[in-house]
């Protein structure tokens, strides 16, 4: 994995990639993630856990100073225990966004996103469950709740700390791909697994999960 992505005109790019993905969500109804598992989401066990309506606006935002570019190596989410390396995920040819092998234990981060800590939505994916391996890296993110911590490790050896503004789920077919994926004043971080029921025959989940975090504080030595 390298370090610095370098400049990039983002806003152009993500401008250009969100028309993509709305084609493609059009097209295919399936959503930037197709999960093959065998296994539906657990109950979450923690009190007060809800997924926010999908029309709930984002937020919570706190001014902190943006960081220059590093990219992400490590992720961290101490409410539902996890604990990942991060792999890098590109575009498929077919204009959706790379998830991690289905057998990997760690999440992903897109890069053609903002590195956590810069201005802008860093989206980090990962999966709920996979029917060879299990539970995955974010089984548990619906569990997730405002207020929670998140933070994220950069190859630089400083680390961008996030907190939790909502949880949302929202069916693949209307997969709110410019809240998600649009530029924003701050920095903030998105975080995607599948949720919803699970179609058998298209073996795939219905829904995605998404949880919209800001950040609180950056550039801590890691």
């Amino acid at each position: 994995m390298h370090d610095e992505p370098g400049d990039r005109s983002r806003s152009g790019r993500l401008l250009l990639l969100l028309l993509i993905l709305a084609v493609v969500l059009a097209l295919t109804g399936a959503g930037s993630l197709v999960f093959a598992s065998g296994f539906g989401l657990r109950t979450p066990q923690r009190s007060g856990a809800t997924i926010a309506p999908p029309a709930d606006p984002v937020g919570g935002a706190v001014t902190v100073e943006a960081l220059a570019p590093s990219a992400p190596v490590s992720l961290e989410i101490p409410a539902i225990e996890v604990h990942s390396s991060l792999l890098r995920l590109r575009l498929n040819p077919d204009g959706t966004v790379e998830v991690p092998p289905l057998d990997s234990p760690d999440a992903g981060w897109y890069e053609n996103s903002p590195t956590p800590g810069e201005r802008g939505p860093a989206v980090i994916l990962g999966h709920v469950d996979s029917a060879r391996t299990g539970p995955g890296v974010f089984f548990d993110l619906r569990a997730v709740l405002p207020g929670d911590g998140i933070t994220v490790g950069r190859a630089d050896g400083t680390s961008a700390s996030f907190r939790v503004d909502r949880v949302a789920e929202y069916p693949k077919t209307a997969f709110p791909t410019a809240a998600v994926y649009g530029d924003i004043d701050h920095a903030g971080l998105r975080l995607i697994t599948c949720g919803g029921a699970f179609d058998r025959s298209a073996r795939s989940y219905e829904d995605n999960i998404v949880v919209y975090a800001s950040a609180v504080s950056a550039g801590q030595a890691g």
